[in-house]
């Protein structure tokens, strides 16, 4: 954009005037030692920040935030840090995915209410990417996110081990008698050893991936370990490029388009990411006005080989792909193949074919050809029938093959603590055919759509060596998580969905290469169900709980609240005074 038409600094509208507001909003700042010159015509860049003790994942962001303030400082710009609230994954109840949407509502004002440019977010752990993502995009200045990258490798005994992972896979082998109780514990203290999100391809590294495939991140985003030097150096290059964008005013807008979330779901299948990444990329993209539906993941990874062999599909954990290229290799993969628009423009300027034409990969092990691929069309698959008729969704390439096409009884939970009350009952009726069912863990059900979709498997079956049932549920499952799980059932059951109506004893079919979800109870039967059906109870009457079940939307429609879905920008507020 030319110099004349360039729109005027937003935080001149703060800093500009020479008047009472003008000395009243400059001479507050001064108290912390900002000279005058800072306030004359300097683009001030907001730092968003999600550092909390309470979040692990992101321990090291006070650092990051340093780094990123000598980058803007080098660049001429005036760098003010704040926080927004911090969504830890692992201390967080019911669900850290309850307070996505408080988060996101959290970032776009006070972005709006600040004198800001434009914004450097710092994110890490699962909910904080999305959250940060969905705020910035509905205000809309120039904006950078800088993820804080995954944890070092977990190594326990000489081998390596990745959270979320072998958390699920220890325990299971707890509960069957097959490890003692001092090895869990050795293995706890040896996972996590350092700052960082989560070190297999779950929620926090796909959404990193997200992050620089939708151009939103500097190149390499995904991958440098949280520890690696090279993480801070990223910042300090994330703080220099944010002020060039405000000087050329690009803004969130021009770069996360239809081309960059149709960018992203293709990445997506190629990572064997998340089957989260489904929701929060709909909510992200219904806050930029872009119309991307459940159809778009199958319909763009269908055909996609996953290419990387990581936790819990594979064996290798993010400090490998790093070393090994990290997802530039990938895009790349995708651009020799026509899979990646190539124009999409990022935020460090360049068209992302730009950016990642030349990326080498130093280790095919971990990052396969497309030729040769670690698991073939193993994107996110998309499920519809009688039992989903909105969708249900499931990573094919975290799934047992043999369970792809199946037909088994229904083995009904009403609610978590139906399961975990009669999980491990020996009089449980069920054996490895069954499907177990799980209901009332959605949206509105829990409230917050748990990660507790992945169920445990009955202890009488894990002691015979199953490791793997067909689950199905309206909840979600960690990123981290594996099995042929069948989540994000739409309608939920407690909003009425056919899942409601399942009783133990009911055939389901589900048919992964035709896309299938098919419960076998005739419409008479289930038009007598649903007469007889109650709604549950619901768990909230007050306070942001009550806000978030009053207004959320389904799954398939990403679980923003109605009223947040789109962008608002950033006007001038009124004056305070």
């Amino acid at each position: 954009m030319s110099e004349d038409k360039k729109r005027p600094l937003r935080s001149q509208a703060w800093f500009g005037r020479q008047d009472k507001m003008g000395f009243y909003y400059r001479s507050f700042l001064k108290n912390s030692g900002f000279p005058q010159d800072q306030f004359e015509g300097r683009p001030v860049i907001g730092i968003c920040n999600t550092w909390s003790e309470l979040t692990p994942c992101n321990a090291h962001f006070r650092t990051l935030a340093e780094h990123v303030k000598y980058g803007v400082l080098d660049a001429g710009g005036f760098p003010l840090e704040f926080p927004v609230s911090s969504l830890g994954e692992v201390t967080m109840r019911p669900t850290a995915m309850l307070f996505r949407n408080l988060a996101a509502m959290d970032v776009e004002e006070a972005i709006r209410a600040h004198p800001l440019d434009g914004v450097v977010l710092l994110m890490g752990c699962d909910k904080t990417t999305p959250a940060l993502l969905m705020g910035a995009a509905s205000a809309d200045l120039p904006t950078i996110g800088v993820s804080g990258g995954p944890q070092l490798r977990g190594v326990y005994r000489g081998k390596y081990i990745g959270s979320g992972t072998n958390i699920i896979s220890m325990s299971e082998q707890l509960r069957a008698g097959e490890v003692t109780l001092q090895e869990f514990h050795e293995a706890e203290a040896g996972m996590n050893r350092s700052a960082g999100h989560c070190m297999t391809m779950g929620t926090g590294s796909t959404m990193a991936s997200m992050v620089e495939a939708l151009g939103v991140g500097l190149p390499e985003n995904a991958a440098i370990p949280a520890s690696d030097a090279r993480r801070n150096q990223l910042a300090r290059m994330a703080g220099r490029r944010i002020v060039e964008m405000v000087r050329e005013d690009v803004v969130l807008s021009r770069i996360m388009t239809r081309q960059a979330f149709e960018n992203a779901v293709r990445t997506l299948a190629a990572i064997g990411g998340s089957t989260n990444a489904v929701v929060h990329l709909l909510a992200i993209a219904g806050r930029c006005g872009i119309d991307l539906t459940l159809d778009d993941f199958d319909r763009l990874g269908r055909d996609i080989h996953c290419l990387v062999d990581l936790m819990p599909s594979g064996r290798f954990l993010m400090e490998d792909f790093y070393y090994a290229g990290g997802l530039p290799v990938v895009l790349r993969t995708l651009g020799e193949r026509g899979l990646l628009h190539k124009d999409a423009l990022t935020v460090n300027g360049k068209p992302i074919w730009d950016n990642v034409q030349d990326a080498p990969c130093w280790n095919r092990e971990v990052i396969t050809t497309f030729e040769e691929p670690f698991k073939p069309e193993a994107g996110i698959a998309i499920l519809k029938g009688n039992l989903a008729p909105n969708g249900a969704v499931i990573k094919p390439s975290a799934a047992s093959p043999e369970l792809m096409q199946h037909t088994g009884r229904a083995v009904v939970f009403e609610t978590i603590e139906d399961l975990h009350h009669r999980i491990d009952d020996e009089d449980l009726d069920i054996d490895e055919t069954c499907i177990m069912v799980l209901k009332n863990c959605g949206p509105k059900g829990y409230p917050g759509m748990a990660e507790v979709g992945n169920m445990p498997l009955p202890q009488k079956l894990l002691k015979k060596g199953i490791r793997d049932m067909i689950r199905i549920s309206d909840a979600r499952m960690s990123g981290t998580a594996y099995g042929t799980v069948v989540l994000h059932v739409a309608p939920e059951a407690a909003a009425g969905g056919p899942l409601a109506l399942v009783q133990n004893g009911d055939l389901i079919t589900l048919d992964v290469p035709a896309r299938s979800l098919h419960l076998h109870v005739e419409a008479e039967e289930m038009e007598r169900r649903r007469a007889a059906w109650v709604p549950p109870e619901p768990h909230a009457t007050r306070g942001w709980a009550k806000i978030y079940v009053d207004h959320v939307l389904q799954a398939d429609k990403g679980v923003d609240l109605d009223f947040l879905v789109g962008r608002t920008g950033s006007p001038v507020p009124r004056d305070n005074h």
